[in-house]
C-alpha cells in the first residue's frame, strides 16, 4: 500500500439501503492536504464520517474498503475504532456546537477528551492544552480554558475545535467545511491556521469544502464530487489549470474574481 495513510478503494456508502456515495477511490499521504469539493448533498461529509465510523445507524459502507495504516475501518470492532478516533484520526466539525457542549468549560471538555485515551490529571491536561493553545497562536489561554463555548465567538469556538482535534497529535485531521460558518476574515484565518498545522506538525488533512477558492489556497490534490461520484481527481495544479470535467469548470467559474 506504499506510504499512504488513508486509502478509499471503490467505496460505496448507503443510507437505509440507498447509495449516497458510489465507487469513490482516493488516497491521502503523510503531510498532504486533499480537498474534497462539491455542492451540498454531493456526499462530501459522508466520505469524511465514514473514516471514523460516524455514519449513524442508517449509514453503512456497503462496498469497497477504507484502509488506515493497514486496518480496514469498516471491519473494525467499535472498541478498536474508538481508540483510533481522536488519537490517530482527529475531526473538526462544520459547526463547533456539534463537538462542544455550550455550557461546560472548554477546560473540562479538553480534559475529558484526553482522559478518553488514558489516565491524566487535570493539571497535566491543562498544561498540555495551554501549551497547544500557544503553539496554535491562541492568546489568553487561561481565559479560554475557563470559558464556556457560549461565551466565545464563533471563530474562537472553531479555533478551540481545531485545538481539541489536535490534542493527541493525530496522523490525519478530517475537516468538515471548517470555514463555512465564518465570515471572510475568520475564514482566511482558519485556512492559515490549518496550513500552519501541516507545517508545524506534519499533519495530513482531508478537508471538505464547497468552495474552490479554499481548495485552491490549500490543496495538494483535489477530489471533485458530484451526486456521490468522483467527477475529477488529481494534483491541485492540474485540476485547477486544466479541468477535464465540465462540472469542475463550472465550480471554478463560480469562484468570485477580485479583478
Amino acid at each position: 500500500m506504499g506510504e499512504e495513510l488513508l486509502i478509499y478503494d471503490s467505496v460505496e456508502i448507503c443510507f437505509n439501503g440507498r447509495p449516497a456515495v458510489r465507487d469513490v477511490s482516493f488516497s491521502l499521504n503523510p503531510g498532504e492536504i486533499l480537498c474534497i469539493v462539491g455542492e451540498s448533498g454531493s456526499g462530501k461529509s459522508t466520505l469524511l464520517r465514514a473514516a471514523i465510523g460516524l455514519l449513524g445507524r442508517a449509514g453503512m459502507v456497503t462496498r469497497g474498503d477504507i484502509w488506515f495504516q493497514g486496518e480496514n475501518i469498516p471491519d473494525l470492532p467499535k472498541r478498536r475504532l474508538r481508540k483510533i478516533r481522536g488519537s490517530r484520526i482527529g475531526m473538526i466539525f462544520q459547526d463547533p456546537a456539534a463537538s462542544l457542549c455550550p455550557v461546560r468549560t472548554v477546560g473540562s471538555q479538553m480534559t475529558e477528551s484526553l482522559r478518553a485515551h488514558g489516565p491524566i490529571s487535570k493539571k497535566e491536561a491543562k498544561e498540555r492544552s495551554l501549551a497547544l493553545f500557544d503553539k496554535l497562536g491562541l492568546k489568553d489561554g487561561e481565559r479560554i480554558w475557563e470559558c464556556r463555548p457560549f461565551e466565545l465567538s464563533g471563530g474562537m469556538n472553531q479555533r478551540v475545535g481545531i485545538a481539541m482535534a489536535m490534542l493527541l497529535n493525530p496522523d490525519v485531521l478530517l475537516a468538515d467545511e471548517p470555514t463555512s460558518a465564518l465570515d471572510a476574515v475568520m475564514s482566511r484565518q482558519a485556512v492559515l491556521e490549518l496550513l500552519a498545522l501541516r507545517e508545524r506538525f506534519g499533519t495530513a488533512i482531508l478537508l471538505v469544502t464547497h468552495d474552490m477558492g479554499t481548495a485552491a489556497a490549500m490543496a495538494d490534490r483535489i477530489l471533485v464530487l458530484k451526486d456521490g461520484t468522483a467527477a475529477e481527481y488529481g494534483p491541485a495544479g492540474q485540476v485547477l489549470a486544466a479541468p477535464k470535467s465540465r462540472y469542475t469548470r463550472e465550480l471554478l467559474e463560480a469562484v468570485p474574481s477580485l479583478k
